[in-house]
């Protein structure tokens, strides 16, 4: 199933109920006496935010959302029943903005976040409202007023602390998949991740922290190449990047090729991920001749500090957790 981070939608509150024009039927009162209720008010549209919701995979196929009309009111002051709001689940850091201007209209940022956006029309006043010491039999009541009707665009930023970025089979899935619960797609071809996964980390002296795997980029990404920059939205709000690198592949000729590489993606994509602080982890490290160019990419990349793991073999990933535990609380 495709992954689904964008759509654009149409969304309507509901109109008011009209007012009702009637009489009492009683002797010794002019007309009857006017009795006619109010009419309901109509439903909202209300977006809510759902920590069960990963995708916005629901709003490829529903793209109009109405809520419910206020009901007319009837005799004997009866007044119309209010429509029911129309609720719209969203996934937790999805930003709502106007279709047409783009202005950003609120960003879902909270995990219980409600946001009433369009209001339903108002209830017209029945003929009972309008009765005076000079007019007692009014024959006329109000309508109610209309609802309202938007355009938004709903754009999915997933939330996390870490954001794992590397070329393709550089291993960010498999770190992913021994570092958390997550289980994200695994194999041994490029392009293996076709969406971004989100995983907690859970250390033994610390909270939990979210990373989010990207799906690999490659030379020429933000042209369209490979899967393009489409998904790297996803780490504009995290904190800080591990940018993984297959250590057994570094060419001796060019060792810093990849890790510039990416880099150059993220300047081509904007200066919010450039300025991001970044852990170099050479992984793949149980790879026999992985050691010895690990070593030429630190003395080329000197003085950044590297991290050597092997995820598949599970190898040094509890130094790497507890250097990113130690990161995240210093940043707190």
């Amino acid at each position: 199933m495709k992954f689904i981070d964008e759509a654009t939608i149409s969304v309507s509150s509901g109109h008011g109920g009209s007012g009702c024009v009637s009489f009492r039927r009683e002797k010794y009162i002019p007309w009857g006496g006017p009795d006619g209720g109010n009419g309901g008010k109509g439903g909202d549209i209300v977006f809510k935010t759902d920590p069960g919701k990963r995708t916005l995979q629901v709003f490829k196929t529903r793209r109009i959302f109405k809520a419910e009309n206020g009901a007319p009111g009837r005799g004997k002051q009866q007044t119309g029943r209010d429509g029911r709001d129309t609720v719209i689940p969203l996934p937790p850091g999805t930003i709502i903005s106007d279709a047409e201007t783009q202005q950003v209209i609120i960003d879902m940022v909270d995990p219980d976040a409600t946001f009433a956006f369009l209001k339903g029309g108002r209830g017209g006043k029945g003929n009972r409202h309008f009765t005076s010491s000079t007019y007692r039999s009014p024959k006329f009541a109000q309508p109610g007023e209309p609802g309202q009707t938007a355009t938004v665009r709903l754009e999915l930023k997933i939330l996390a602390d870490i954001g794992l970025i590397g070329l393709p089979n550089a291993g960010k899935s498999t770190l992913l998949s021994v570092i958390s619960a997550a289980r994200p797609a695994i194999g041994d071809y490029p392009f293996t991740t076709l969406s971004p996964n989100l995983g907690m980390v859970k250390v033994k002296d610390g909270e939990p922290f979210a990373v989010a795997d990207i799906p690999g980029l490659i030379e020429g990404a933000h042209t369209g190449a490979g899967l393009g920059i489409q998904f790297l939205r996803h780490i504009e709000r995290t904190r800080f990047l591990v940018h993984l690198i297959d250590a057994s592949a570094i060419d001796p000729a060019d060792p810093l090729k990849a890790y510039r590489t990416i880099n150059n993606e993220l300047t081509m994509y904007g200066k919010t991920l450039t300025e991001k602080p970044q852990v170099v982890v050479l992984n793949k490290m149980d790879i026999p001749e992985a050691s010895a160019l690990a070593d030429v990419f630190e003395r080329t990349i000197q003085p950044a500090a590297c991290f050597r793991i092997s995820a598949a073999a599970c190898q040094g990933l509890e130094d790497l957790k507890n250097h990113l535990l130690m990161l995240l609380s210093q940043e707190t």
